[in-house]
């Protein structure tokens, strides 16, 4: 490795640290700024094209892209429908039972499959048991996340961070990992974090009501008005007609032939029949609004509104949280043109736990934010699959009133045999035939490809790219903070903090540093730039460098604390109704025992 120690270096450190803080603010999604970054530093001369293009060429993206495709296979054949209907069964009011039936199943198959497809499978599942049983939904949407983090830890393909790893110990010469090399240290983790999860996180985990309860009180307290034939407003915009807002009052939504609209746009042409509802501005009307002036418009219904009469046989409500990397995030709900290009109106949106009550059309969307939709029929299938939100709920929609017993088909017979037989086979083969994950993952698409469970397209759609992206422009950044010199520089300040009190505090150092990386630039970014600079601790103490690597790896995926640093923690966030201190209530005691578990246990097994 070549040390400068001109600009390449302040170039580099300078780049990383700017990259750090655009992520801390949001201020793009992770894959645009890592790739901005990688840009910078190959533009800056500190790598060239080729070296900067290498980390998109590493097995481990072909493998994860394959595994992502086995995931959705499963799904479409009913292997995961089946899978929750086997672990939600019994009726049951006690926390602690459906938590031993749930949080155990949930590690189990997480282990072998990507959490996300779990934990997005499982979050409609959870929702609709919960309602059906009166049990608060917050009490088990946490324990779902934190039990599928626990699962990706135990196996090489639990997590996408475990095959980072091992893509980046074979490219520097060394042995990656065993199938189940990581289960020495990741099976003890998770034993120690079920057991708090079951016992202990009842007691912590807050109790709410589902987020669209609390919204159906809210629209309780619309005001609606009526326009009515040969009003003066006929034929006029929102804009020109000046019923965009009244003293203490916003347009919220029209309804026009039991058809939403919303958010209102600003040049949306007003119809005789046409039913205005507005919300009062901080929460609750004080008065009706002024209707003088406006000849030919009504006051249809006061607050409180009979909200099941709502209800149409045509329409559906969901639930859906906004992917991070979508095409949403950054745009106003009115540029996202939502009911353009979904047929969907946006009725209300929810952040950190909290209702946004403003006018929805100005509103800028962020990762993780929660829009309730009233959509068309048969929207779930439609969309399930799109890359700019998660659907968490079920088919047929969810509301007050009767609950429409509308079960989504999936095909089974077949398709579900050769799904299960696929995954298996390629486990086996990974861990006990000595073929390369990456292609006993593609041997497992083409014969899914080649059984018809899955088409071509719908595999295309299946692979998430935007992690794809962030971990190859991370892979990339690792390259040039080794190429610079800065992983020598960033070990030897973590070393001369560390090394006094002995090796196990240099260990304890690296996973904190990788748990604080985490919630910054995603576990993936986190050990593609962690890599480098645990291996100039290990090269500059004379440390064995296998158990280093392993606690990182695990740490990577240890996000517990923070709903931001985890795909699965945010998938959960908003649907659970939590507050962001939630997690940190919940998970930091968590957190703080598998720390101690991996610092003592992996000098132990890994000898240093």
């Amino acid at each position: 490795m070549k040390l400068l120690m001109g600009y390449e270096l302040i170039l580099i450190l300078v780049v990383l640290f700017l990259a750090f803080f655009a992520l801390a603010i949001d201020l793009w999604s992770p894959d645009a700024v890592l790739l901005t970054a990688l840009v910078l530093v190959t533009v800056g001369g500190v790598l060239n094209l080729e070296q900067a293009l290498r980390g998109f060429g590493n097995s481990t993206l072909l493998a994860l892209g394959s595994l992502y495709i086995i995931a959705a296979a499963l799904r479409e054949s009913g292997a995961l429908d089946r899978a929750s209907e086997f672990i939600l069964g019994k009726e049951t009011r006690s926390i602690r039972r459906i938590l031993i039936r749930l949080c155990p199943s949930v590690t189990l198959y997480s282990a072998f499959l990507n959490n996300t497809p779990i934990v997005a499978m499982g979050i409609p599942a959870i929702r609709s048991w919960s309602k059906k049983n009166r049990v608060p939904v917050s009490k088990l949407l946490m324990p779902l996340s934190f039990a599928a983090i626990l699962g990706g830890i135990c196996t090489l393909i639990g997590t996408s961070t475990n095959l980072i790893t091992h893509g980046l110990l074979q490219s520097h010469g060394m042995p990656g990992f065993s199938f189940f090399e990581l289960s020495l240290l990741g099976v003890p983790c998770a034993i120690a974090g079920l057991f708090y999860l079951i016992v202990i996180s009842p007691k912590l985990t807050p109790a709410r009501r589902d987020i669209r309860y609390q919204e159906e009180k809210k629209r309780e307290l619309l005001v609606e008005l009526e326009i009515t034939q040969g009003a003066n407003v006929v034929g006029q915009s929102v804009e020109e007609s000046g019923l965009k807002t009244f003293p203490g009052f916003y347009l919220s939504r029209i309804n026009r032939d039991d058809r939403e609209i919303a958010p209102v746009p600003d040049e949306e042409e007003l119809r005789a029949g046409d039913h205005l509802l507005y919300a009062a501005q901080g929460g609750v009307a004080a008065k009706v609004p002024d209707l003088s002036g406006y000849p030919g418009l009504q006051l249809a219904l006061l607050p409180p509104r009979e909200i099941k009469s709502d209800r149409k046989m045509n329409r559906e409500l969901h639930q859906v949280v906004v992917k991070e990397g979508s095409r949403l995030v950054g745009a106003t709900i009115e540029e996202g043109k939502l009911l353009d290009r979904f047929g969907a109106a946006v009725t209300g949106v929810r952040r950190k736990g909290k209702r946004i009550d403003q006018p929805l059309g100005d509103f800028i969307l962020h990762a993780g934010d929660v829009l309730l939709l009233d959509t068309g029929r048969g929207f779930r299938g439609a969309y399930e699959e799109t890359p700019d939100f998660f659907l968490t709920s079920e088919a047929g929609g969810e509301g007050p009133g009767e609950k429409k017993n509308i079960k989504e088909q999936r095909p089974g017979g077949k398709d579900l045999y050769v799904s299960v037989a696929v995954l298996f086979g390629v486990i086996a083969m990974a861990a006990f035939g000595g073929m390369h994950i990456a292609l006993a993952g593609i041997l497992g698409v083409v014969v899914l490809l080649t059984f018809g469970v899955i088409e071509a397209g719908e595999a295309r759609e299946s692979v998430d790219w935007t992690v794809l992206i962030v971990i190859g422009a991370a892979l990339g950044l690792g390259s040039a903070m080794e190429e610079s010199g800065a992983a020598e520089i960033i070990a030897s300040w973590l070393v001369e903090f560390t090394s006094a009190y002995g090796a196990r505090t240099v260990l304890a150092g690296v996973v904190i540093t990788t748990v604080i990386l985490t919630e910054i630039i995603t576990n993936n970014g986190a050990v593609a730039l962690m890599f480098p600079i645990v291996l100039s601790v290990a090269e500059s103490q004379g440390f064995e460098a296998r158990g280093l690597f392993i606690a990182m790896t695990i740490a990577a995926s240890m996000s517990l604390i923070t709903p931001i640093g985890y795909q699965t923690n945010l998938m959960v966030y908003g649907p659970g109704n939590y507050k962001f201190t939630d997690f940190f209530k919940v998970g930091f005691p968590l957190q703080i025992t598998l720390w101690a578990i991996v610092i003592i246990l992996a000098p132990i097994i890994w000898p240093m």
